[in-house]
């Protein structure tokens, strides 16, 4: 029995292939033309809200120097900004600040420089696998947790021993700010050690080095200026804590070197104007704003230091 089957009757036809390779092709092109306009976006998120943030800052810093003048501002030692004549010298921010900063890292950098010896030189697989988790846990912990541990049991604890130590003093929360940011020069400083290579330390060792000396000797200098960076990075995140020193180094203005005493830094004194009764438009308000201002040059100006000896005194292997 004859039948009558036509074996093109399910074949599509070539021109609508070719119409539908076309079609395909067309919007897979559109799509590869649209992705690096969608990732530039992306990317440039970041470039255009630092410049909102720089003109907002140096907008009303420019309207806070029309009233206080710049030499006032960044050479008085007197800063009263809610007096009947009030002051605004920012000097006892920068010598808190600072005072601060150095306690932390006189904390942070011989036990982060130290962890990151033992986790790099001496621990096996194993341990450093275990214990630099461990480490990293305390830079996970609220900065305000760090405030209320620094002023409930570390201030305290430093009056039992030194009873010239006020209440709220700036020693305190430098201390507790060096313990927060160890994880971040302990880590940073291992990794930049773990980088150089072991025929460094085989070639110490062959000539008869121990692994102390080979340690200090050799692994240390050629990671040194990861190490330095990441003293300069923890420098920086001390600068711009807040709320440790905001809640236990108190809020008196003072321009002194006794760090047994109260004193404020820049970070406090932002959060004191923002969340206090400085009408909008008041000189007091604007001094927020150019406090705010030198705060971001300081740390700006650490981050790019921390970038060009990083780059300066890389060592490539």
């Amino acid at each position: 029995m004859a039948t009558n089957s036509n074996p093109n009757k399910n074949a599509v036809p070539v021109r609508e292939m070719i119409e539908k390779k076309k079609s395909s092709k067309n919007i897979s092109s559109v799509f590869e033309k649209l992705v690096p306009t969608i990732l530039f976006l992306f990317a440039i998120v970041s470039i255009l809200t630092t410049i909102g943030i720089i003109y907002t800052l140096f907008s009303e810093t420019i309207e806070f120097f029309k009233r206080v003048p710049i030499t006032e501002f960044f050479t008085s030692t007197e800063l009263n900004p809610l007096s009947q004549n009030p002051d605004f010298g920012i000097l006892p921010l920068i010598n808190g600040t600072i005072l601060s900063s150095l306690i932390a890292m006189l904390v942070a950098g011989p036990i982060g420089i130290m962890a990151a010896v033992y986790l790099s030189e001496y621990a096996s697989d194993k341990v450093r696998r275990t214990l630099k988790p461990m480490l990293e846990v305390l830079a996970g912990v609220p900065t305000i947790v760090y405030g209320f541990f620094a002023f409930t049991f570390v201030t305290p604890l430093l009056r039992s021993i030194w009873p010239a130590v006020d209440a709220t003093n700036i020693l305190s929360p430098g201390i507790v700010m060096g313990i927060m940011i160890i994880p971040m020069i302990a880590s940073l400083s291992e990794d930049a050690m773990s980088s150089v290579p072991n025929s460094m330390r085989e070639g110490a060792f062959a000539l008869g080095a121990t692994r102390l000396e080979s340690t200090f000797k050799v692994v240390i200098p050629a990671a040194l200026s990861g190490i330095i960076a990441s003293f300069i990075l923890g420098i920086s995140r001390a600068i711009g804590e807040t709320m440790i020193v905001t809640i236990a180094s108190g809020s008196s203005k003072n321009f002194t070197f006794d760090i047994t005493q109260s004193m404020q830094t820049m970070t406090a004194y932002i959060v004191e104007v923002a969340g206090g009764e400085a009408p909008a438009g008041s000189t007091i308000y604007f001094s927020l704003y150019a406090v705010a201002m030198t705060l971001f040059v300081f740390t700006l100006l650490m981050n790019l230091l921390a970038r060009y000896i990083t780059r300066k005194f890389r060592e490539e292997y």
